[in-house]
C-alpha cells in the first residue's frame, strides 16, 4: 500500500472518463432545467391562488335585478283560452308554461325590463 489511503478509496476518487463526464454534466443541466421549470409552476399556481382569495368578490345574479323598491307593473299577453300551469323567475326574466286551447303547450320567455316576449317554446313529442 503507497499513502494513507486505501485501494478502494483511491478508485472512487480517479476522474471518469470523458464519455461518463459528459453523460453526468447533461444529467444534472437536465435536473436544474426540470427543478427550475417546476419551481416556476408551483409559483404561478401559488400567485393565482392568492390573487383569487384577495381579489373582489364575484357579484351575485340577484343584484342584477331591479331594485325592490322599485314597482315593475305591465301585462302579458297570452293566446285566447290559455291557462298558465306554472312559472318560473329567474332575475328580470320569467317563463310561463301555458296549456293553449287547442290541446297544446307552450313555454313563454318574458323579459321584465324590456317588457316584451323574447322566446316561445311549443312542446310537443317526437312521433306527432
Amino acid at each position: 500500500m503507497t499513502g494513507d489511503t486505501p485501494d478502494h478509496l483511491e478508485e472512487e476518487e480517479k476522474t471518469l472518463d470523458p464519455a461518463a463526464e459528459n453523460v453526468r454534466r447533461k444529467l444534472l443541466r437536465f435536473m436544474f432545467i426540470n427543478l427550475g421549470i417546476l419551481f416556476f409552476a408551483l409559483m404561478a399556481v401559488m400567485i393565482a391562488l392568492v390573487y383569487k382569495s384577495f381579489g373582489p368578490a364575484p357579484t351575485p345574479r340577484a343584484e342584477q335585478s331591479p331594485p325592490s323598491a322599485e314597482s315593475v307593473s305591465g301585462s302579458i299577453l297570452l293566446p285566447p283560452g290559455s291557462e298558465v300551469v306554472s312559472q318560473s323567475l329567474d332575475g328580470n326574466r320569467i317563463s310561463l308554461h301555458i296549456r293553449r286551447a287547442g290541446g297544446g303547450q307552450s313555454i313563454l320567455l318574458y323579459d321584465l325590463s324590456e317588457r316584451r316576449v323574447i322566446g316561445t317554446f311549443e312542446i310537443g313529442w317526437q312521433g306527432e
